[in-house]
């Protein structure tokens, strides 16, 4: 009589004529190539989606001309001779929102890296009228995915580097 252990000796757990490689090996293997391909792809997508000059135009456009709504329209800033002059303020800055984008772009620098893009823009300081000057601001952008997101923006002090 055969014991328990010599009954169960000759059982395999995979079927009879089916041979399955050790999973390590196909595994890695399909993977890596994975990994790889998604990789690839990211790398890729980003690239396309590097948002160029004509982008950061339109991007600046918009945010230039809220921050100048804001810092330009409020009454008690407006010299006097300015505010008899402009009676719709806001207005006025909408009206000229393509020609802030193209200040912009046209006072900015790009660093393109392939994969995404900084641009360093400095505008105003310029004198308007005796004893009003239009101050100084300096942003640093960071253009990704066919996105912008403005990392620091602020007033500067004539003679500091540019962002």
């Amino acid at each position: 009589m055969a014991t328990p252990a010599a009954l169960f000796a000759n059982v395999s757990s995979q079927p009879a004529g089916l041979f399955l490689p050790p999973p390590s090996t196909a595994t890695r293997t399909v993977s890596g190539l994975l990994g790889l391909t998604a990789v690839a792809a990211g790398v890729i997508g980003l690239i396309v989606t590097n948002p160029g000059p004509a982008a950061f135009e339109e991007f600046a456009a918009e945010k230039l001309t809220e921050v100048a709504t804001e810092e330009l329209c409020r009454k008690e800033d407006l010299p006097l001779l300015a505010r008899l002059l402009i009676q719709n303020c806001p207005q006025l800055v909408r009206s000229q929102r393509k020609v802030l984008g193209r200040l912009a772009r046209e006072h900015s620098r790009r660093y393109n890296f392939g994969l995404l893009s900084l641009y360093g823009t400095r505008l105003g300081g310029e004198q308007v009228l005796p004893h009003w000057r239009i101050p100084r601001y300096d942003a640093l952008t960071l253009g990704v995915a066919g996105q912008f997101l403005l990392l620091t923006a602020g007033e500067s002090q004539a003679g500091s580097p540019m962002p």
